[in-house]
């Protein structure tokens, strides 16, 4: 008790102060507060408000964590475990908001038998259901559709891993068309059919929304855009600021390049309407080298500058970690001067120089593809190759697979035309695809894909990555003023986020010149923080004279009864020296992954670049790191009878430890633009 209470206090006064009222966010919920003045006549508050509400009676000018899920699906999506239970976007709104749902088990009957419910809700939510198959799936799915007797349909409800196929081969192509048989020459019918799913999916993220003033929850009106050209990953969340959004989802039928996308939605979605959106690519890791900039675009440096400052201010942020794993490096890239980093490898579901093995698809009869296997080694992507089969964690790697050779390819062309198109900060998620957002615990993860619904399947290799191949998955984290689509929506925006793989760990991170050393003993860290230099996410300024940037990092552990403390605090560099060359390094700096260091409930250092060359471009950001505690396998394996385990739980084919985490996102050093 006395540790939750410190906890608390150590949370309110120096990592990231209280509200007005002095409450945390945990506390500042008054069901019976006095009805507030309208949003448009609040002063003093830092937020710009584009829809009517009572004001938050929680916040504050120093920002407030907040934790959610941007990537979740539900039984709308055409490939979800969902459909089991039949889940829907209202059910992962209540799984949010700490509410139980049915879940698996099934019984005789199909019928769910279970309950599922998170240890504690989240503050915020983008339910991101498949835009491409709305109508298609609710036209196979619907008795009495034009379609539902069609002998496509008869096939895609035949099996669920069959449907999500059929559908799925669209969407692997580089240029896509939806299905004559089932939509029309034109499409027409899928799209007409979309509507009612669509419109369902926007009244649920409004029935959740709290505009009270006591802002105990956020959800947003979202949708998860799915092009997977070659089998690779160019999947991309789109969240909207308010419930002022399309009449349906651009898609990658509609648009199969993310410039088309943001194209199509800048289109559909304009100030006049009131509309604004943001884009979030996720799962990077198994891209093949599709995320690098200007996809089916001229090279001029004209296109390219335009494409640049599109991306910036469209798609600030990206996914570093989810049930498919993580996205923040590899070891074992050449084009990247760097040690080996062994948390790297932590839920890394591809690894250089393995053999991967994989099932290609073939040609379809009857609609259902043919399967042929494939053996390979993961190799680096030579320069200008683009892979394919990275959904199936095969096919070559790029340094924009990941955060940190993503960054470096950024900087480079930030040099060449003055814009960075790869300016990204992070969060994470799970995305879950049975409605259960947040759902991230290991030792209480109970799948999130098909296949997924006892030990004995999750601990069996899976389809896309999943199975023992797969975890539960991350949190996003935002640094917000209020818990208010506003405020987590412009927190995204200046990227002043972060991503954790599963615990609510709380970390601060700034950057400037002139910080005191003694800044972590002092209660204005906060204060002096952003007065003195900026958060995560920000841009430092121009360097003094002979100066060096000077970071203060401060993390909080997961304040939940039984959660873990802190081992250690690591600063990650990027940076491109007089030579053209990337590097990257990785420097402990409080705290030791040493196990025989004592782990703490806190950790703050102020830590100065030493080697810091004002004429070089840089980057900057913070990693937290738990001790190692049991994987989720290893708590799948102690469920089942001895003599019921897999070959895994013994033979040391996977590991039964793994180490938690939390990234910031990155603040950048520019020597032109500063």
């Amino acid at each position: 008790m006395l540790r939750t209470f410190l906890v608390a206090a150590l949370c309110c006064g120096v990592l990231f102060g209280c509200d007005r009222e002095g409450q945390t966010p945990a506390q500042a919920t008054s069901p019976g507060a006095v009805v507030a003045p309208a949003v448009a006549a609040v002063e003093n508050r830092q937020v710009t408000y584009t829809e009517a509400r009572e004001p938050c009676s929680a916040y504050t000018d120093t920002r407030m964590p907040l934790f959610g899920d941007v990537h979740v699906h539900t039984s709308y999506s055409f490939d979800a475990a969902a459909n089991s239970i039949g889940a829907t976007p209202r059910d992962a709104q209540r799984f949010a908001r700490g509410e139980a749902i049915p879940f698996w088990p099934l019984d005789d009957a199909g019928k769910p038998a279970g309950a599922y419910q998170l240890d504690r809700p989240l503050d915020f939510l983008a339910v991101t259901d498949h835009g491409e198959f709305l109508g298609e799936k609710r036209l196979c799915s619907e008795p009495g559709s034009p379609r539902f007797d069609s002998a496509f349909c008869t096939n895609f409800r035949a099996d669920q891993r069959q449907g999500m196929t059929m559908l799925g081969m669209v969407i692997t192509s580089e240029n896509p068309r939806r299905i004559v048989d089932l939509c029309g020459e034109d499409g027409a019918q899928c799209r007409n059919f979309a509507d009612v799913p669509w419109q369902q999916e926007i009244a649920a993220a409004e029935e959740a929304y709290d505009r009270s003033a006591a802002c105990t929850f956020t959800s947003f009106v979202a949708y998860e855009y799915t092009g997977t050209p070659g089998t690779s990953n160019y999947h991309r969340n789109v969240i909207f600021r308010n419930a002022n959004v399309p009449a349906l989802p651009v898609t990658y039928v509609d648009a199969p390049f993310d410039s088309a996308l943001w194209a199509g939605l800048d289109a559909a979605c304009t100030v006049e309407n009131g509309c604004d959106y943001l884009t979030i690519p996720h799962n990077t890791n198994l891209a093949n080298g599709r995320m690098a900039p200007y996809m089916r675009l001229e090279q001029s440096d004209v296109a390219r500058r335009q494409y640049a400052d599109t991306r910036l201010a469209r798609e600030p942020i990206m996914e570093i970690f989810q049930h498919k794993g993580g996205s923040e490096c590899i070891n074992g890239l050449t084009s990247v001067l760097s040690a080996p980093d062994e948390l790297c490898d932590i839920e890394a579901v591809r690894v250089m120089d393995k053999a991967e093995s994989y099932t290609q698809m073939g040609p379809a009869k009857d609609g259902i593809p043919t399967r042929i296997p494939v053996t390979e080694v993961t190799k680096e992507c030579e320069p200008g190759e683009i892979g394919s089969y990275g959904m199936l964690g095969a096919g070559c790697v790029d340094a924009t697979d990941y955060q940190r050779s993503a960054l470096l390819v950024g900087i480079e062309e930030n040099a060449r035309i003055g814009a960075n198109p790869v300016k990204l900060g992070v969060i994470a998620s799970t995305d879950t695809h049975a409605a259960t957002p947040g759902a991230a615990v290991e030792s209480d993860w109970r799948g999130h894909v098909s296949v997924e619904q006892t030990p004995g399947e999750r601990l069996q290799p899976g389809l896309l990555t999943s199975g023992i191949d797969g975890n539960p998955g991350g949190l996003a984290g935002v640094w917000a003023m209020e818990n208010s689509r506003d405020a987590i929506f412009e927190a995204m925006k200046r990227r002043e986020v972060f991503g954790t793989s599963g615990p609510r760990i709380v970390p601060r991170f700034f950057g400037g010149w002139s910080y005191p050393r003694n800044l972590c003993e002092r209660a204005d860290l906060v204060d002096v923080g952003y007065a003195e230099g900026v958060p995560m996410g920000g841009d430092l300024p121009a360097a003094p004279a002979d100066g060096k940037p000077v970071f203060v990092a401060s993390v909080l552990r997961d304040p939940a009864q039984g959660a873990q403390p802190l081992a250690a605090l690591q600063v990650i560099k990027g940076w491109i020296d007089g030579d053209g060359k990337r590097h990257a390094d990785v420097m402990t700096v409080a705290g030791s992954l040493d196990s025989s260091t004592p782990a703490q409930d806190s950790l703050c250092v102020t830590w100065v670049d030493e080697h810091f060359d004002a004429a070089r471009p840089a980057y900057y950001y913070l990693r937290a790191v738990e001790p190692s505690t049991p994987r989720w396998s290893a708590y799948d394996c102690e469920r089942l009878a001895p003599e019921a385990r897999p070959a895994v739980c013994t033979d040391g084919s996977y590991p039964a430890q793994t180490r938690e985490m939390a990234w910031t996102s990155p603040i950048w050093y520019d020597p032109a633009g500063s």
